[in-house]
């Protein structure tokens, strides 16, 4: 007699832009290849190197600084915390490694761009520790008897910006929340900037709702994203996903330093940015909110040489000259 009970194989439940491949068994296949294939333009007016900033995680972050300074003192330090729905998405990936070195060169800027653990074999709040820990590093750094001077020699530990971009975004957030205003002495965080900052809610937005299906994010692909980042069992008014949700304590009490928040007009994620914009404004925190219309998400980074990206940058620059004494 057959046996009919035998387990079927394992079939696939779950794939992000044909990099990450959860199986019904439980069983996880990463692409060691990005999902951006575009050359790395590395020209050599940007120096970089990798960092091991968490031994027991084994994560890395990345250091940028331009190889000739056109400033005559120490530049501010710029984090940049990549995207990918908390799911996928790396330091290394040629889209990432391009915009940094941008920034690098456009701000005149040392650039820290950080690693953290994935979803789903890391949920929430995982990424949030690693972003954390990043910053930490930096004041390590700071204090070291040995520091290491490839940082050190150049780098103004008193003009600290936080950045991330999409799921780096609401890290970033996460990041002002936990910090607030002395938390990283002798090191002096001066602003975070919100790049499409990835918020989520059990209520969807019109935005979200409304949003067309073939839109670089588009909900289903937000949807995906939650499922396999939020703790298990969670919904997405966890108040790591939804900072002004049902269950987020009160922010009003929180020293935040100046923010920008910059979105896409054309972004589903585009009236949680504003929403969010708009009540920390309401609680009388220093916020900026800039929405470049017509844009989709990430349109900094999939173009970053287009004129939305080219103003972007100019206001990214001139929030941190005006924040860099505050």
């Amino acid at each position: 007699m057959s046996d009919n009970t035998a387990d079927a194989s394992p079939y696939e439940v779950e794939e992000c832009r044909g990099v990450l491949r959860v199986y019904s068994d439980g069983s996880i296949v990463r692409s060691s290849q990005p999902s951006f294939s575009v050359p790395v333009h590395d020209d050599g007016s940007v120096l970089w190197k990798d960092v091991l900033f968490d031994s027991q995680h084994d994560l890395h972050l990345r250091l940028y600084k331009p190889a000739s300074s056109s400033s005559s003192g120490r530049l501010p330090i710029f984090y940049y915390i990549h995207g990918g729905g908390f799911c996928i998405g790396s330091r290394t990936w040629p889209n990432c490694q391009n915009y940094c070195f941008r920034l690098a060169s456009e701000l005149q800027a040392v650039v820290v761009a950080p690693d953290y653990r994935l979803a789903p074999e890391n949920r929430l709040p995982a990424a949030i520790e690693d972003g954390h820990k990043a910053v930490k590093w930096l004041q390590a750094q700071a204090v070291a008897e040995n520091p290491d001077p490839w940082l050190t020699e150049v780098a103004d530990f008193g003009r600290v910006f936080i950045s991330g971009d999409s799921a780096g975004g609401n890290i970033a957030h996460d990041l002002a929340v936990r910090l607030g205003s002395a938390d990283l002495a002798p090191a002096a965080v001066r602003g975070y900037v919100l790049l499409a900052p990835f918020f989520g809610g059990t209520v969807r937005t019109k935005s979200e709702a409304e949003g067309p299906k073939d839109a670089f994010l588009n909900l289903d692909l937000i949807d995906r994203f939650w499922r396999l980042s939020i703790p298990i069992g969670d919904t997405t008014d966890n108040p790591l996903v939804n900072p002004f949700g049902p269950r987020s304590p009160s922010l009003e009490p929180v020293d935040f330093r100046p923010m920008l928040v910059v979105v896409g007009g054309s972004d589903l994620l585009k009236d949680r940015a504003e929403d969010y914009a708009k009540r920390m404004k309401e609680l009388g925190k220093k916020i900026e909110y800039v929405e470049f219309e017509g844009q989709q998400h990430g349109f900094f980074t999939i173009h970053p040489t287009s004129e939305p990206s080219n103003k972007l940058m100019l206001i990214i620059k001139r929030f941190i000259l005006e924040n860099s004494n505050s």
